[in-house]
């Protein structure tokens, strides 16, 4: 055990004029995450202090924030893999409602934006069948593993710089997965939603959506597979 110095970021929209940040001193065992330590805070030392949290297993996507200035999961990030000092913050691009909890409403906002559900074909009586030794899933398989916990979207500067015009990466996976299903009737719709410049092609191609995924889903590499899908489908060549 080793005592370890616990930096957070409070802010309250209603009843502060900026954020501040307060330092507490937390006893540290073997294993201790960033979220155990949150929570011994608001046990012993500040009951105030607000964060979200659910599973604490990393398949809710709940618990993200900022540790050390990098995006990841609160229950998944261990306080002997972080040194000494740590700070937590909120995530990025998204408006805080108290400390570390922050609005999600944009995020999932970007999601309805490319019609996010499996729409059937009309003249589909049956589902195809899509072996999985076929290839013909692509990366589709990678990217289920999805929690929507936002991460991608709070580290990506397309995000920051557009606002919320630009969809973002996880919004922009999902449209593929279904673009990619043949077995969708709705592809060509959703393949215009997605690309304009609120789309895939207002991705920068930075890759800050890889480098904090939880799940090691590569939404830039999903984003070039649009890009190329709408190239072909442009030249009249099968996408």
């Amino acid at each position: 055990m080793k005592d370890v110095n616990v930096t957070v970021l409070r802010f309250d929209p209603d009843e502060d004029e900026k954020p501040q940040y307060d330092s507490f001193t937390v006893e540290a065992k073997k294993n201790m995450t960033v979220l155990d330590s949150l929570f011994l805070i608001v046990e012993d030392q500040d009951p105030t202090l607000s964060f979200r949290c659910a599973c604490r297993l990393g398949m809710c996507g709940s618990c993200g924030m900022l540790i050390n200035g990098r995006g990841g999961l609160a229950c998944r990030t261990k306080i002997e893999d972080l040194g000494d000092d740590i700070k937590v913050e909120p995530m990025r691009n998204l408006s805080i409602i108290k400390d570390l909890s922050v609005d999600m409403d944009k995020f999932f906002k970007s999601w309805e934006k490319v019609k996010p559900y499996f729409v059937p074909k009309e003249d589909t009586e049956e589902f195809s069948v899509i072996p999985p030794s076929s290839g013909r899933r692509e990366v589709i398989d990678e990217n289920q593993d999805c929690i929507s916990c936002g991460l991608c979207y709070q580290s990506c500067d397309a995000v920051s710089m557009r606002g919320d015009d630009f969809v973002g990466p996880a919004a922009l996976s999902r449209a593929y997965n279904l673009i990619a299903d043949e077995r969708d009737g709705a592809r060509a719709e959703r393949m215009d939603l997605v690309t304009d410049d609120d789309g895939a092609f207002g991705c920068h191609s930075f890759g800050a959506c890889v480098e904090v995924c939880p799940k090691g889903i590569k939404p830039m590499k999903t984003i070039q597979k649009i890009k190329t899908k709408k190239l072909k489908r442009t030249l009249g060549m099968k996408w």
